[in-house]
């Protein structure tokens, strides 16, 4: 018999951590932080529902910090076993995890000097040895679907699921898991790209499996229909005739480079003036050139460009800040200019410094390019709110907020449908996580009506057997 857990990634976008436990083996499938909404960023700082020294291995679909960045706290407290990835998976690792640690420390010292915290001192949730350490643990795996043993009995195996480099779909089979002493097969779609995306290939097709968990991020709802590379140059362009600055929270890994990539086309096709563009991450810098390494993740035109000997990820006047400094310096300049920072749905960083000085003046604009968790100040700015808390300063939005939908790296429902008709069979039983419980919910119902299979959305601490 063999039980699965979830334990994140349930209710909520973030915090994703699934657990499959047998009575020769216990396997993590992700490992994520908690963001947006109080109540679950303080499952961060609570001990975990497992003992962190009893997993045989932990099992990670993509690099995201919603589906990493609990890891260095796992490997603090005590979990000392190997992370299976994919390889493109393990090179963002090595540059999201210090950077994740990194921003932490910075955050508990800021909030110490300016006395912005209900403790005394601030401490970060873990720190860059912390994160060292973990990277230690890490055994890159191919994206081919390769299954290989990572518990007793267990096996695993990774497939491009088109989400952002190194992106995959987790395939786990289980020995005599059934109660007829038949294995079982479990398929994580952790995070699942949409279709077309620039860059990086489409998602494979689905492997058969008795058990499945989608995810279903846009259960509720459909992309844009503007394409949204016209909508950045409208965007753009409207913001230049205003006189103003573009600041577009974007995730460091995946919607940065994407960004970048149709602002080099708009200015080669004269789409768009050429203007100053400042990528402020120096996680985004070294992603970029990760991506770069790894062929085998790249679609046919990205190919086609590299061929041409060109630099796609190149804007004519790009500065990429790596330093505190260089983002420092950032501020003295003037005029109209594209700043892209992280973190995507301003739950911290560099764009909140950004934030503070841009949203009170309407000749700025601030551009959403991704996901806006619930209780995040990205989300407050989305829905409509005319102030924001920024390190407890209360912050005026004056500035146009736009949103491309398109932009997004998860599949709409649409989009997933269209992914789950490659099933070579019915699951005996499908969950959608990954998703806010209106999402996980209307995205069931299409799968039920579509195909007619078995599917539910599960609770957080919620737990099912394996038959």
């Amino acid at each position: 018999m063999a039980t699965l857990s979830f334990w994140g990634g349930v209710g909520t976008v973030t915090g994703s951590k699934y657990l499959i436990e047998t009575k020769r083996g216990r396997v993590l499938i992700d490992c994520g932080l908690f963001q947006g909404l109080k109540e679950l960023r303080e499952r961060n700082w609570q001990d975990p529902p497992f003992d962190p020294r009893s997993l045989n291995s932990v099992l990670i679909t993509h690099a995201h910090i919603d589906h990493t960045g609990y890891l260095p706290r796992l490997v603090k407290l005590g979990f000392k076993g190997p992370v299976f990835c994919s390889r493109g998976t393990a090179d963002l690792l090595k540059i999201m995890l210090p950077d994740s640690a990194r921003l932490q420390e910075e955050d508990a010292s800021y909030r110490n000097r300016h006395n912005l915290t209900k403790h005394s001192p601030a401490l970060p949730l873990y720190t860059e040895e912390d994160a060292r350490e973990t990277l230690d643990l890490m055994q890159p795996q191919p994206n081919n679907g390769d299954l290989s043993p990572i518990a007793p009995g267990i096996r695993a195996g990774f497939s491009i699921a088109g989400h952002i480099f190194g992106s995959s779909l987790v395939l786990v089979e289980i020995e005599g898991a059934g109660t007829d002493g038949a294995g079982r097969r479990v398929l994580f779609s952790g995070d699942l790209g949409h279709y077309d995306q620039p860059i990086i290939r489409d998602p494979v097709a689905p492997p058969a499996c008795d058990y499945m968990l989608v995810e279903s991020t846009y259960g509720d709802r459909l992309h844009d229909p503007e394409d949204p590379k016209i909508a950045l140059a409208r965007i753009i362009n409207e913001t230049v005739e205003r006189g103003g600055v573009l600041l577009v929270p974007a995730f460091a890994i995946g919607r940065t480079q994407e960004l970048i990539y149709f602002i080099r086309e708009l200015e080669e096709e004269g789409q768009i003036p050429v203007l100053p563009v400042r990528v402020d991450s120096p996680m985004a810098a070294a992603a970029t050139q990760a991506y770069q390494r790894r062929p085998e993740e790249h679609d046919e035109d990205y190919t086609s460009v590299l061929a041409r000997n060109r630099q796609p990820l190149r804007t004519r006047s790009m500065i990429t800040a790596a330093s505190r400094e260089e983002s420092k310096r950032l501020n003295d300049e003037r005029g109209t200019r594209i700043i892209i920072s992280a973190s995507g749905m301003m739950t911290g960083g560099r764009v909140l410094h950004h934030a503070q000085r841009f949203l009170p003046d309407e000749k700025n604009t601030i551009l959403f390019v991704g996901y806006q968790a619930a209780g995040t100040i990205g989300r407050r700015i989305l829905d409509g709110d005319r102030e924001v808390s920024i390190f407890k300063h209360p912050i005026p939005v004056r500035c146009r907020v736009e949103r491309i939908g398109g932009f997004s790296a998860h599949a709409d429902w649409q989009e997933v449908l269209r992914w789950l008709k490659g099933m070579p069979s019915a699951p005996r039983r499908s969950f959608t996580t990954h998703g806010e419980p209106q999402a996980a919910e209307a995205m069931a119902e299409h799968i039920r009506q579509h195909f007619g299979w078995r599917v539910d959305a599960p609770r957080y601490a919620e737990s099912v057997e394996l038959e």
